[in-house]
């Protein structure tokens, strides 16, 4: 039984990361054209992935239904596994989803080990990042994430995506909107993992600030795009120095960083 659990989400892995196949293209391209109907970038002659990047999550992949590459999904499965191992109450979320690849497998691994008590909570606007909010928040990143084309997903495709490897269900649930919206109000009581991939400063504080305080001790807070976007890292060390955080920040390879909360 062990052994076919750990088929099942190795397969599961590189499925969603599209590692079996070399036909992904890079859509992070080097030049971007601006379409005429949505006024959003869009990529103009993608080249062919290199592997190694891809690995890592170097990548926007054309094809893979994630982009984080197999170091951050070994994490996720880890923090999930270590979580259902210690009895950690809670559901697990993820704030910013795009095709859904990572809280698709972190139903699977719910899935794999029989865990039918938890939730899987998919924040995201499904429509793109929101504009930064210089105004308000000053150390938001200056990047035009909000005209890529690319970065917006629908609810019906992340849906899809669920639906492909048989974990569309009644433990997934679906938060449509700007997390300044929809996570004040989520009916989210305790959380064990919590995965944030907001990439900018206010959908990043958003989320801890509604979030970290349902974290469960044992629990992890996972921060996808620390040490790729300095607007994201501001926004962590913020929030850790605000509410005096002290438990140590490991750092993924690529990009990426965890913590384990502990009880105080």
């Amino acid at each position: 039984m062990e052994e076919a659990r750990r088929l099942y989400l190795e397969l599961l892995k590189k499925s969603l990361g599209n590692f079996i196949y070399d036909d992904d293209l890079d859509l992070l391209a080097k030049s971007f054209a601006i379409d005429g109907a949505s006024g959003k970038y869009v990529p103009v002659a993608p080249e062919p992935a290199d592997r190694d990047k891809k690995f890592l999550g170097g990548i926007w992949p054309s094809r893979a239904h994630t982009m984080i590459g197999m170091p951050r999904l070994n994490n996720l499965q880890d923090c999930v596994e270590q979580v259902l191992a210690a009895g950690v109450p809670g559901d697990l979320i993820e704030t910013g989803v795009w095709r859904g690849g990572a809280a698709i497998l972190m139903r699977g691994v719910l899935k794999a080990y029989g865990a039918t008590d938890r939730q899987v909570w998919v924040a995201d606007s499904f429509e793109g990042l929101p504009p930064g909010d210089l105004a308000h928040y000053p150390k938001e990143t200056t990047v035009d994430l909000h005209k890529h084309a690319v970065l917006a997903v629908s609810l019906e495709e992340v849906q899809q995506n669920f639906a492909r490897y048989n974990l569309l269900d009644g433990q997934v649930r679906f938060l449509k909107g700007w997390f300044k919206d929809t996570l004040p109000a989520a009916p989210i009581r305790q959380l064990a993992v919590m995965r944030l991939d907001g990439d900018l400063y206010e959908s990043t504080m958003d989320a801890l600030v509604n979030l970290y305080p349902k974290l469960q001790p044992g629990g992890f807070a996972i921060i996808d795009d620390y040490n790729m976007i300095k607007a994201c890292n501001d926004a962590v060390e913020d929030y850790r120095r605000q509410q005096r955080i002290a438990e140590p920040l490991e750092l993924l390879p690529g990009c990426g960083a965890f913590w384990r909360k502990q009880a105080r």
